[in-house]
């Protein structure tokens, strides 16, 4: 069995952006500010890297669909739904945290923080989950590119 390179890659990004924002959370609570900045500022650029790397190949190479069974295709789809729906809102809570952060607004930054480290743990776990259906558990179905799909080619 081969494992593909590009989601290998991303995957690994988003666990170790994951393991930044934990080790960033145990630094600010031994009030290491500096450090913790640095932490999450390292979580936020392997977070990218896993968004430029996972748009890329999306736009470029395409989604792989679900290739295992079809008695739990709709399981897979629900938790990727979930999955997706976490990402995106971990994300956008991850910008706001990191805004608030970097501009000294730390009421809500600390309100925020806490929510949204737990929310991107949630995303790197169901993300390896997604990962390992796709990828290592099933061979993944087909891949189709956005551009060939809106091009009709």
């Amino acid at each position: 069995m081969t494992i593909p390179i590009l989601p290998t890659i991303s995957t690994s990004c988003i666990v170790i952006s994951a393991i930044f924002v934990a080790i960033g959370w145990n630094l600010i609570r031994k009030k290491k500010i500096d450090q913790h900045k640095k932490m999450m500022t390292l979580a936020a650029i392997f977070a990218v890297v896993f968004f430029i790397i996972y748009a890329s190949r999306t736009i470029f190479i395409g989604n792989t669909s679900f290739g295992g069974p079809d008695s739990i295709k709709i399981y897979y789809t629900v938790f990727l739904i979930f999955h997706i729906t976490l990402a995106t809102i971990g994300a956008v809570f991850g910008i706001i945290s990191l805004w608030t952060g970097y501009k000294n607004r730390l009421a809500l930054h600390r309100k925020l923080g806490p929510i949204t480290s737990i929310i991107w743990f949630f995303t790197g776990i169901t993300g390896v989950v997604v990962y390992l259906l796709l990828y290592v558990f099933y061979h993944g179905g087909e891949t189709t590119s956005v551009i060939k799909a809106i091009l009709g080619t």
